[in-house]
This record gives C-alpha cells, sequence and structure tokens, in this order.
C-alpha cells in the first residue's frame, strides 16, 4: 500500500467543497548493518529490502555486484509497515570507511542529509557506445509515465525506472522520495544480477549531486530527468562520465554534459 485518503476541503473562488484525498505514504525505516545502527530514512512502504540493497550499495558500503545480503525484520509498525531491517553482510566485504559517513536522519526528499562529507566517487569515467535520439526518450518517459500507478492516485511520488541499451524497462519503483526510488530500482537489479544491463536511468523529478554518484556506482551512464539539474549535479556528471539530460517533457530535452552521445 503506497497511498491513504485523508479528508480535506478543496477551496475555489466560490466553493468550499469536502473531498477524499489520495496522499502517498511516508514511513521511517532503519537500516543497521550486523546489528549496528547504519541510518533512518523515511520512504514510502513496500521494498524495503530493495531499498536497504540499493542504498548500501550506492553509498559504498559493499561494492561486489554478486553479493547478496541477508536481511532480518526488527521492528513493524502496528499497521504491519516494516520499521527496521538488519543487513548481514560478510566483514570482509564492507567498506568501514563509509560506515560512519551517514549517522543522522535522512529525509524522503534528500538524499544526502545525514552524511558528513561530500566526496567524488573513486572509479574511472563512465563510457558508452551508441548514441541517443529524442524520440528514443520520448518512448522510454512514455513507457515509464504509464505504470506510475501511485503518482496518478495520489500525485505525490517519484518514481525511477532503468531501461536496456535496447531501450526495455527492466525496473521500475515508486517513493515518497527521489533517492529512495533509485535505490530501489538499484537493489531490485542487484537481487537479479542484472545491474550490467542497465544503460539509462530515467526520474521524475530534479537531479542533485546524490543521485549523480549513485547512478555512477551503478555503473549506468545515461541519467534522465524531467525536470532540472543542480549545478553540482552538471559538475560532477562530467567528471564521472554521465550523460545528464533535464526536462525531458513532450518533444525536448536539455543536454547537459557528453552532448556528443546524443543525436
Amino acid at each position: 500500500m503506497k497511498i491513504r485518503k485523508y479528508s480535506a476541503v478543496k477551496l475555489t473562488s466560490s466553493h468550499a467543497d469536502e473531498v477524499s484525498d489520495s496522499l502517498t505514504l511516508e514511513h521511517p525505516l532503519g537500516i543497521a548493518i550486523n546489528g549496528t545502527a547504519f541510518t533512518l530514512t523515511m520512504h514510502t512502504p513496500g521494498d524495503e529490502e530493495n531499498l536497504a540493497r540499493g542504498l548500501l550499495f550506492s553509498e559504498g558500503v559493499y561494492k561486489n555486484k554478486k553479493l547478496h545480503p541477508q536481511f532480518e525484520v526488527l521492528e513493524k509498525s502496528e499497521e504491519g509497515f516494516i520499521s527496521s531491517l538488519n543487513a548481514v553482510i560478510a566483514e570482509n566485504e564492507l567498506d568501514k570507511s563509509q560506515l560512519n559517513k551517514r549517522n543522522l536522519l535522512s529525509v524522503a526528499s534528500c538524499g544526502i542529509c545525514g552524511k558528513t562529507e561530500l566526496l567524488l566517487p573513486e572509479g574511472n569515467s563512465l563510457t558508452t557506445s551508441g548514441q541517443l535520439r529524442l524520440a528514443d526518450i520520448q518512448k522510454m518517459f512514455e513507457s515509464m509515465n504509464e505504470r506510475q500507478r501511485a503518482f496518478i492516485d495520489s500525485g505525490g511520488c517519484h518514481a525511477a525506472s532503468a531501461f536496456s541499451k535496447e531501450f526495455q524497462l527492466i525496473s521500475l519503483k515508486e517513493d515518497i522520495g527521489r533517492h529512495n526510488a533509485v535505490d530501489k530500482v538499484i537493489g531490485e537489479l542487484l537481487q537479479r544480477e542484472e545491474l550490467n544491463k542497465a544503460n539509462f536511468l530515467l526520474v521524475s523529478g530534479r537531479v542533485s549531486y546524490e543521485i549523480i554518484t549513485k547512478c555512477f556506482i551503478a555503473g549506468i551512464p545515461f541519467l534522465l530527468a524531467v525536470s532540472a539539474p543542480s549545478s553540482l549535479a552538471v559538475d560532477f556528471a562530467k567528471e564521472l562520465g554521465i550523460t545528464l539530460i533535464g526536462f525531458c517533457r513532450e518533444d525536448r530535452a536539455t543536454v547537459y554534459s557528453h552532448v556528443e552521445r546524443v543525436v
């Protein structure tokens, strides 16, 4: 369940009408690693293991794409929503330098809240072959948009989706948080051992630093967004070899980095 009905009053210049409004659920999720608290994030209930898996991988806590952490549910709410998970990961698979870099609350709209520092992730700049056409961009967004059920019902839920080089949809997730939706996609593809198939990552909102870094760590060379990127997102995309495209709406798009990859 991603939405809940709430009573409200809708005002117009001539009326005040009682309505029943569908709103996106927001619920806390605590993530621990081998019994030690790592972070608390606000999320939309569902896909908690994928969210945790994707977050831990995209934060660099572990780097082995073949690794399948075991997850234990530590706590549920009275409504049955998962409130706390513990990831069991072998100590030799952990990058302990990353474990203390996120130790505060991470709210749904802010993937970097709780981090103690911002660093350019390590690794070679991403490369890719072939070029992307505007028609391909439109096709992918149409495919994503028609499957955003929680957004269609509530108008308050973000989506992220991954597509293959052949423009086939391979994962789509929704969440109240932009970065959570991305982590859920990455987590699902890790669980299926299909992260290497992802060539395009589409997001329904704006793009900031944290989504660029998640895209890079996942090895996805194209990032496409409905809205604007931040200045830091563009700077990082140029450095990391990510083709960043914003304002993908109807028959237009704006390419901010690696323009040579777009026709």
